[in-house]
């Protein structure tokens, strides 16, 4: 028995030996196949490769090619800076677990409800749902407003384009990109590519109506500039090119062709000075602000929208038209750094079916809706339901026709209107007025412009105060002077002052008086920082708000 376990076991290492064997002689022969095989690919022939060679040969540049090396130069980089306000600091209450999402609401704009405001028409547009902030501005890299809408406490960069149309350093891009910005850089096309923001920037007038802006950087040598293109002239399907830096990628150009011009997209009087043209150039984050230019080389928008329901270009993109450009240009440079624009003070609908037209016997004209009391209509004898029909002997085609008409027209001119009334002609001299005011008007916030309120202190900082009654210093538990009127574009526009905020304190001097008001702004000058403590007497529970700047 122990002799038949003994050959057993015998049998059994026996066994295994040959199976370890076996394995290890088929690892050892794969081995060499493999390395076989590696070194035959190593040692193959081939002697009779031919080298490969970089063509000599030049092509003559395209239209395209030319434009971008005679206009590139001249087109810039804007790098913004916003601050933490420490207002919002203090009376933010963050979720400790919300996310920074991206704001789906619509581009803001800071008139009233449209329904009540003068001149009114209503645009083509398909509303206002996919024309996000954040990507239908191309703000490339701004970071999105917390869910709960407060200040996230961080400083916040934008990226946008411009161009520079004087070689003095005069710039135009968006009101946009510039907007609500504490720091303003150009960093121009021969600046070195480092991670320097670029050079120091302000702004010299903003105009929110056509969303541009004007800014000016510091030069000691002449600048490259564009040259502006007659947009009048540019036919749908011509060829347009892109100049801008999306995305952070400075100098990036792209071609497309005029697909529609006089396109509104954003209806009401939001829209109303807003009548782009259409391409299909791709544009894309940080392109806002840059210029679409003719085959000429000229400039014939500013680009400034998309149409988007992924984030990105779909190829429907719009710029404002180059003669809109140059008008608002030339207003803002001048000493009042205003676009100052006509109005006669009525609200109307455009848009009105045939059934309407057919009804009050007109095929071609505006049927006024509203007539704002004491404005220049109604001083003229102008009635709701009267349906203009010329102006100055020119026939109105439609409600644009109407406001650009009247808007071009400079405050204290005279116009005649010709209008039906109950199925008769008529006409009427009207005196136009300025659209600032009849819009503060029609709000409730009338401008005054008597010595008593709009005095040089205030004109210097562009706002006209008042000082406030008693009822209202008690409820603030302070004196102060109160907001009439902000000039468009001036330094309180810019820091976001408006009509009906309280001033207490300007660099912690009181202002409970107009007197004391006028004497602490007298003090300021050119360069100096100043802080404004503000009360609203609407929400006086927030306490004060501190908003500063730089004169």
């Amino acid at each position: 028995m122990k002799s038949l376990l003994a050959r057993m076991r015998a049998n059994r290492l026996a066994s295994t030996f040959l199976i370890l064997a076996t394995v290890s002689a088929a690892l050892v022969g794969g081995s060499f196949a493999a390395h076989g095989v590696r070194g035959q690919e190593r040692t193959s022939d081939s002697s009779d490769a031919t080298p490969l060679k970089v063509a000599n040969s030049s092509t003559e540049p395209n239209a395209f090619v030319k434009i971008a090396k005679a206009v590139g130069p001249a087109v810039v980089n804007i790098n913004t800076r916003t601050l933490p306000k420490a207002a919002d600091l203090k009376n933010r209450h963050p979720n400790p677990h919300s996310r920074i999402q991206p704001n789906p609401q619509a581009p803001g704009d800071d008139d009233d409800n449209q329904d009540q405001n003068p001149d009114q028409g209503q645009g083509q547009g398909q509303g206002q749902n996919n024309f996000q902030d954040f990507f239908n501005r191309f703000f490339g890299g701004q970071i999105p407003d917390q869910g709960d809408g407060g200040d996230d406490g961080q400083v916040r960069e934008s990226l946008g384009s411009g161009f520079i149309v004087d070689a003095k350093g005069y710039i135009i891009t968006n009101n946009h990109v510039i907007e609500k910005a504490d720091q303003i850089f150009v960093k121009l096309s021969t600046d070195p590519d480092s991670q320097d923001l670029g050079r120091p920037a302000r702004v010299i007038g903003i105009d929110k109506a056509t969303d541009l802006a004007v800014i000016k950087i510091d030069t000691s040598s002449p600048l490259p500039t564009v040259k502006m293109g007659n947009s009048d002239q540019a036919e749908v399907g011509d060829w347009v090119e892109a100049i801008g830096s999306p995305f952070a990628l400075a100098q990036t150009v792209t071609a497309g062709i005029v697909s529609a011009k006089n396109r509104t997209i954003e209806p009401g009087v939001a829209g109303q000075f807003q009548h782009f043209i259409q391409t299909d150039a791709a544009i894309n984050p940080g392109n806002s602000g840059g210029p679409l230019l003719n085959m000429n080389g000229e400039v014939v928008g500013v680009n400034t929208a998309i149409y988007t329901q992924s984030a990105g270009y779909q190829g429907i993109g719009f710029a404002m038209p180059s003669n809109t450009v140059v008008s608002v240009y030339n207003d803002l440079v001048s000493p009042s750094h205003k676009v100052v624009r006509g109005s006669i003070g009525i609200s109307f609908h455009s848009g009105l079916s045939s059934a309407i037209n057919r009804v009050y016997g007109f095929k071609n004209g505006v049927l006024v809706q509203l007539v704002q009391p004491g404005g220049p209509a109604d001083k003229a004898g102008m009635k709701p339901g009267d349906i203009i029909t010329s102006i100055d002997g020119r026939s109105i085609k439609d409600g644009d026709d109407l406001v650009n008409d009247i808007a071009s027209r400079r405050p204290g001119s005279s116009i005649r209107l010709g209008f039906m009334r109950d199925g008769k002609q008529s006409d009427a001299t009207v005196t136009v007025g300025d659209r600032d005011k009849v819009f503060a008007e029609i709000a409730g916030q009338q401008l005054q412009t008597t010595p008593d309120n709009t005095s040089e202190a205030g004109e210097k900082l562009g706002l006209a105060v008042r000082q406030v009654t008693d009822q209202t210093a008690s409820k603030l538990h302070t004196p102060g002077v109160i907001i009439q009127s902000v000039r468009t574009g001036s330094f309180a526009d810019l820091q976001g002052l408006e009509p009906g905020l309280v001033i207490v304190r300007i660099n912690k001097h009181s202002t409970g008086t107009k007197d004391q008001f006028d004497a602490v702004v007298k003090s300021l000058k050119t360069g100096d920082d100043i802080v404004f403590e503000v009360m609203d007497p609407r929400h006086p529970e927030n306490g004060i708000n501190y908003i500063g700047g730089t004169l």
